[in-house]
């Protein structure tokens, strides 16, 4: 597995595989790598002949210097995984390879609209901040087709968006969101739950699941089933940011649609928790 920390370095490998004629998938991470990742990791190797993943923790998708600061690095774990997953290239830029002029002199992407609902709206301007690293990505990458894991469903639908609108010649693959046994959504942010904390975290996910079976049921009162999930998942001593049904391009869902997005977030002690459940009548 080639290790490289600038673009330069990377596009050595990468053009002689490209006149090779080879596919280069990419999967961009914060690191912290968990069996959520590697099913990216796995399913790039499927649709690819060579897998490249970068590892950076940017700043500038976290609202919250503290935040910042505690995010989880484990650099040798994350390494030796990739390595043994068969990985050909870890991409590893620091900050300032990444922004040159600095934080507050670099250039942003803004997506409009989808940035501002949801996670957006408790979180300003961090997907400003995803956007813009994984723009700055593309291009340093210059893969053939990007892996996105559909647990963070409104990056997903952003990232398609800034590909779509932007003209960038990258494929775009959602990955389903892997799960842990009792259903709580895998996230390098789990491991902020203490041991009494962890239990009550599946509470997310059974609420969906609830919602689900009520809209194949057919009520479509989104407001009133919302509500009701949400006091479910508090009743499990979570604190809710939100919880909405949308359209899956999270568009305002009508009575007459037939495939929804039920999107949450909710706190559990340190741990801000999202999660989404895809369904179709």
């Amino acid at each position: 597995m080639i290790c490289a920390e600038t673009p330069d370095a990377l596009r050595e490998a990468a053009d002689a595989w490209r006149r090779a004629g080879e596919r280069i998938a990419f999967v961009p991470t914060m690191g912290n790598l968990h069996a959520g990742h590697m099913a990216l990791v796995t399913r790039a190797r499927e649709l690819a002949a060579r897998v490249v993943v970068s590892i950076f923790v940017n700043p500038l998708q976290f609202d919250r210097a503290d935040d910042l600061a505690r995010y989880p690095r484990t650099l040798a774990d994350d390494e030796a995984r990739l390595r043994a997953a068969g990985v050909d290239a870890l991409y590893l830029p620091d900050e300032a390879t990444m922004y040159p002029q600095g934080r507050a002199g670099q250039t942003r992407v803004h997506v409009p609209v989808l940035s501002e609902l949801l996670c957006g709206a408790s979180r300003p301007g961090h997907f400003d901040g995803v956007a813009t690293v994984v723009c700055k990505l593309f291009h340093q990458v210059r893969p053939d087709l990007a892996l996105f894991g559909e647990k963070d469903w409104q990056q997903l639908v952003i990232i398609r968006k800034m590909v779509a609108d932007l003209d960038l010649p990258v494929e775009i693959v959602g990955v389903p969101t892997v799960r842990e046994a009792d259903g709580l959504a895998m996230s390098s942010r789990n491991g902020y739950l203490n041991a009494s904390e962890r239990p009550r975290a599946a509470a997310i996910h059974r609420a969906l699941r609830q919602g689900a079976d009520w809209l194949r049921a057919g009520e479509r009162d989104y407001e009133g089933i919302a509500a009701r999930l949400a006091r479910q998942i508090e009743a499990a001593g979570l604190r809710v940011d939100y919880l909405e049904i949308r359209r899956p391009d999270l568009g305002v869902a009508s009575r007459d649609d037939r495939d929804w997005v039920i999107l949450a977030a909710a706190w559990l002690g340190k741990a801000r928790l999202i999660d989404n459940l895809r369904v179709r009548a």
